[in-house]
């Protein structure tokens, strides 16, 4: 199996050969969702009613998989800079102790999720007809809490491994069942919304099944539970990946609050239809952002990896090499989404009302999304270098302190309905990207020129 050598390769050649895997992997991991939405869009007679109670369920989803990366993508960097170190023992413990606290935490989720799922929804906005769609699509969806949470959580370390072919493979069996599962259980069982979460778990299951028989039996380190006694030494490891994940637990977490916020103004200045385009605008930024989040997480164990073997050229290097693709993308798609927002649009939908709504708030939402790229950059290099108190500031300055009162204020106090929800966005990007990257510039820089003294 091929490996990509963090120590010895160019900075560009690991972060493509990292990179590119990874962009493939998670273009197909978009397909779990999305290919849900295409196909819940599309049945007929309830098909746009049943997009937004499938919206309805996002926050919940978002937070089962936050939960998957605040102890995979927390303890993956701790990980690649004790390999760099030449530590492989710690390292291994590193690991094992973040597949314990995944596997607990995944148990846990589930059965609170099957217990609250109803007033959970009722919470998210959701109004007595959207709950016929919602409810029977989250209770199905809960059951595959533990193969969901393992196969996203526990891919970073096959990536840190340097296998990343192997890690966008894990990934695209998930997707590529999903993709032929889905019409199968929606239209020719006649299983309709429920279909689409059974497709999705079973699809699940195949992926996290993958990544466990590779990271037990193929890799070079290999990961197992915590046995009794070792726990009490790996706590302080525990803390080190929860407080390293915090960062991008809290943005996630945070969008899942944002989302929550969103539908709850969006149906009152909106109503039902409203909570439709807000689904499609997040689904649309879910395609342009993936690209963005794979050249975060391909670039991320080359930046920890080098960081922990006292390479700071190296780390330079990789930061700069990360801007530059991360904003050459994202002017091509920032193009697209304003010369043609309605090609976009209609991959999610062929209601020709609804792509009408959604034309102007996806303008309005993406008006700044450039300045986005900047809180991407700087919070991919705080967490990648163990900057956890930047890391976490930054995911709560963006969302919560700014977002969150932008989202009410705007709509009711500003008096722009519909409008102030999705221009609230663009406003946190200017100013809490501008911050966030300004903030890693003067502090990580001088750190590195440091290092080569």
């Amino acid at each position: 199996m091929k490996r990509i050598d963090f120590e010895n390769g160019t900075i560009t050649g690991n972060i493509l050969g990292a990179g590119l895997p990874m962009l493939v992997a998670q273009l197909l991991n978009l397909l779990y969702n999305v290919v849900d939405r295409i196909y819940i869009a599309r049945i007929p007679g309830e098909g746009t009613a049943a997009l937004g109670a499938v919206g309805l369920c996002f926050p919940l989803i978002v937070i089962i998989t936050a939960f998957a990366n605040l102890f995979g993508s927390g303890g993956a960097p701790l990980f690649s800079i004790y390999r760099g170190k030449k530590k492989e023992p710690e390292a291994v413990c590193i690991m094992n102790t973040s597949f314990t606290m995944l596997s607990a935490s995944a148990l846990i989720l589930m059965l609170t999720g099957l217990c609250f799922a109803r007033p959970l929804l009722i919470l998210f906005g959701a109004s007595s007809e959207a709950l016929t769609y919602a409810l029977p699509y989250l209770m199905v969806y809960l059951i595959g809490t533990l193969p969901s949470m393992l196969s996203v959580g526990m891919n970073p370390f096959i990536n840190a491994q340097g296998y990343s072919v192997i890690g966008m493979i894990s990934v695209a069996i998930g997707a590529v069942a999903n993709l032929l599962l889905d019409p199968l259980f929606i239209f020719v069982l006649g299983f309709g919304i429920r279909g689409a979460a059974i497709a999705t778990v079973i699809s699940q299951v195949l992926s996290a099944v993958f990544v466990l028989y590779f990271l037990t039996k193929k890799s070079e380190l290999k990961v197992r539970l915590l046995h009794k006694d070792e726990i009490p030494k790996c706590i302080n490891y525990a803390k080190n990946i929860t407080s390293l994940g915090t960062a991008g637990f809290i943005m996630q977490i945070t969008n899942s609050l944002v989302t929550i916020c969103c539908n709850n103004v969006l149906s009152v200045t909106g109503g039902d239809i409203y909570i439709s385009v807000m689904t499609i605008v997040s689904s649309v930024r879910q395609l342009v952002e993936t690209p963005i989040y794979a050249m975060n997480e391909g670039t991320s164990p080359i930046l920890s990896y080098n960081y922990g073997a006292v390479r700071p050229a190296r780390v330079r290097k990789a930061i700069l090499v990360l801007g530059m693709m991360i904003l050459a993308y994202t002017a091509v798609m920032w193009s697209l989404i304003i010369l043609v927002p309605g090609t976009l649009i209609r991959i999610f939908t062929s209601d020709t009302s609804l792509v009408q709504d959604t034309i102007p708030a996806l303008n309005q939402y993406f008006a700044a999304f450039i300045f986005m790229d900047l809180q991407y950059i700087g919070q991919t290099v705080f967490k990648s270098l163990n900057k956890k108190k930047q890391a976490i500031f930054f995911s709560l300055l963006r969302k919560v302190f700014i977002v969150v009162p932008l989202t009410y204020l705007m709509p009711y106090a500003l008096h722009m309905g519909t409008r102030g929800v999705f221009l609230a966005e663009p406003v946190s990007n200017v100013i809490g990207g501008s911050l966030c990257f300004i903030t890693m510039l003067c502090t990580v820089l001088p750190e590195l020129k440091r290092m080569e003294k």
